[in-house]
């Protein structure tokens, strides 16, 4: 199914996964404008979420505007920093696509991010990412495209001196939710359709980023390939 259908899918999942438990405080750890506005939909006592960009930041402020509490913070932070939300607990905590991003903020770090969350999780920790694909072989001719075009995507950012983000497998986060002490309740895969809309912000992500590469030759060659 299209990538929009299934990130509804999945918020409506961790709804049925969540039952009739409350969800009080909330953490969305890596919040962006679909993510934070799931949230500000749910009956929670209050809600927190982080960033590391200041640019999403606003986004995100503007997103839920009409539906943010005298008590909600939107705040921007790193989680390689200690003192970021130190001393504090939520009941429900969501990590949608964090774990990929973290490596553009904080390079070689993401093997402890679970470590750094296990004090901060009370009750539900909600983990929603992508199973990598760039570094692998594709076995269908689409896949071959979207593969293509991933690298492109992530050539592009590294020549304009900006970091891609790193997937990891489901199998490396079990793994790596164990070796916190969290207990894994349930792992699923949901598959998804990159329409054209993905397929034409990945080569739009390229386009921007030709400025920056130092070389006009370079950003030539690199405009007509994409």
């Amino acid at each position: 199914m299209p990538e929009a259908q299934v990130r509804s899918r999945l918020f409506t999942h961790i709804e049925t996964l969540q039952g009739p438990r409350p969800w009080g405080r909330f953490l969305d750890a890596g919040t962006g404008v679909n993510s934070l506005q799931w949230v500000a939909s749910l009956p929670t006592s209050e809600w927190t979420a982080v960033t590391a960009s200041e640019h999403m930041a606003e986004r995100v402020r503007g997103a839920v505007a009409n539906r943010r509490h005298e008590q909600d913070r939107i705040l921007v932070g790193n989680w390689s920093s200690d003192s970021l939300l130190y001393g504090e607990a939520f009941d429900t905590v969501l990590m949608d696509y964090l774990i990929g991003a973290v490596d553009g903020f904080a390079p070689y770090w993401q093997e402890r991010l679970f470590e750094r969350f296990r004090p901060l999780v009370q009750k539900r920790l909600y983990i929603v990412g992508l199973e990598p694909y760039v570094p692998y072989p594709a076995h269908t001719p689409a896949a071959a495209v979207m593969t293509e075009i991933g690298r492109l995507r992530d050539a592009c950012l590294l020549l304009a001196g900006e970091r891609p983000y790193r997937e990891y497998p489901m199998d490396w986060v079990i793994r790596q939710l164990g070796t916190a002490g969290f207990r894994l309740l349930e792992a699923r895969q949901f598959p998804i359709t990159f329409g054209a809309r993905f397929i034409n912000n990945q080569l739009d992500m390229c386009l921007e980023r030709f400025g920056r590469f130092g070389s006009e030759a370079l950003a030539a060659a690199m405009a007509d390939h994409v």
